[in-house]
Parts: C-alpha cells; structure tokens; sequence
C-alpha cells in the first residue's frame, strides 16, 4: 500500500505547482482521480495506486528536486503558460532545464529581479505563506520628490485594498530631475503591494526590481538569465519554525 496524502500535496509532488495553487486547480474543476473530476478540497489520493490529472494530463511524482533563481527581465509574464501568448519566465529556462518547474510567487509583467523557480511544492508554500513572512527588498524609481513625511507613511504602513500593510523598510537612495530612486523590504506578498503603496501616497513607481528575497540575492546574476539556488539557500526556507526568516 502507498502512502495516502491529500490530493493537493499530491499535485505539489508532481512539481505542477505549490499546494495552493493545487487547490485552485481544484476549485476551478481542473482535476481527474481515476477519470472522475474532484468538486470538492479534502480528497485523499493514494500514492502509485490512483491516477491523478489536470487538464488531461496524467501526473507523476518528481523525485528529482529543482530550485533556481532567476533574473527576470520586464516583459515576462510570471505563469507557466499565458492566454494572451505573452512571453513567460518559462521561455528563459526550458532550454536548459528539461523538468517541470513553476514559478514561486509572482512578479508584474513590467517588474524585474529575483524570482525563484521550482519543483517542489512544499518548498514553495514555505517561501510564499503570509506566516513566514519572508522579506523582499525592491529598488523603485518613482516619480516625483518622495517627502519625509511620505517616506514615514510606508515606514509604518498604508492601506491598499483596504487593509494597511506591514511596517515597511524604506530608504531614499537618490533623487534627480524629479525621480525619486529608493530602497523598500517589505515582509508580505500581496498583488503589486511596492507600486499599490507608492501610489498610497502619490508617487507612480515608474521602475521596480526585486533585489533579494530572505538570504536569496540576485547579485551579478545577468538579466534573462538563472543559477541553481546553494543549499544553504534552499534549507532557510525549509525550515517549519520561522527560525530562518525575517519578521517585521
């Protein structure tokens, strides 16, 4: 008898995509156990025994763990595949990496820097759940003069979506012909959270990298191009007790 998980964690396993992602393709009536489509979370698969798809394709489990980083250039959409036939960061790997990966987290499609790659489900719900809190530090070219009173404002945290964000880090590197260069980590992952607070208090971010995320840092990595992450770099964020990442 095989080991029996949840169905999400088994899609995870199979290197298709983190376990909340499997739990959208769920919600959305995308998979099949033994040909019948599942309605519902909560179902049990065992392993080597029940045949799992989504989409129509026959999942296996990937023994063979994978973690990258990537530079990712503006223009790239952060999905494995995109309706619109838009560029995606998968066109800057496949070449060269021939097992499945998918993205962890997302970047806009105009944003650059550090984005991490994988195989492992698990490893990427460690990187992207709200309870680790992982910091991510950007550099932001905005427009206009960012005032100390506005620079406190995302210090402490402003409301997008109508819900304040974490104390942010933020540092004014430069300002020239009326832009603003800063610095800013923040310790969540909301949708466009870096342009959302900028705009909070009436700057357009005109430019944005991700520089690092927890001890992962993009260094002299070339734009378009991807590293292998050290074990080092894989294991602070394996770790289940927070002890290797940085809280607000």
């Amino acid at each position: 008898m095989g080991e029996i998980v949840r169905l999400q964690k088994y899609i995870a396993m199979s290197g298709m995509t983190s376990r909340r992602g499997a739990e959208q393709f769920i919600d959305e009536k995308r998979v099949k156990v033994n040909g019948k489509t599942v309605t519902e979370q909560g179902v049990k698969v065992e392993i080597g025994c029940d045949k799992v798809e989504v989409d129509g394709e026959l999942l296996k489990i990937n023994d063979k763990k994978i973690y990258i980083a990537l530079n990712k250039p503006a223009g790239y959409v952060t999905t494995v595949n995109d309706q619109f036939d838009r560029p995606t960061v998968m066109d800057l790997v496949k070449r060269e990496i021939h097992s499945r990966v998918f993205p962890v987290g997302r970047l806009d499609y105009e944003t650059e820097g550090l984005l991490l790659m994988t195989n492992d489900g698990d490893w990427a719900n460690k990187v992207t759940h709200p309870k680790f809190e992982s910091s991510k530090k950007y550099y932001a070219v905005l427009k206009g003069v960012l005032t100390i009173p506005e620079l406190n404002k995302i210090r402490r945290g402003v409301v997008i979506d109508g819900k304040k964000t974490s104390p942010a880090e933020c540092e004014i590197m430069e300002i020239d012909m009326g832009m603003t260069l800063v610095e800013i980590i923040i310790h969540e992952g909301r949708n466009r959270q870096v342009r959302k607070m900028f705009e909070a208090v009436g700057h357009t971010v005109k430019a944005l990298k991700r520089e690092s995320i927890g001890i992962v840092e993009l260094g002299t990595l070339p734009e378009g191009r991807w590293r292998y992450l050290t074990s080092t770099e894989i294991e602070y964020f394996r770790k289940s007790n927070n002890e290797g990442c940085v809280k607000s």
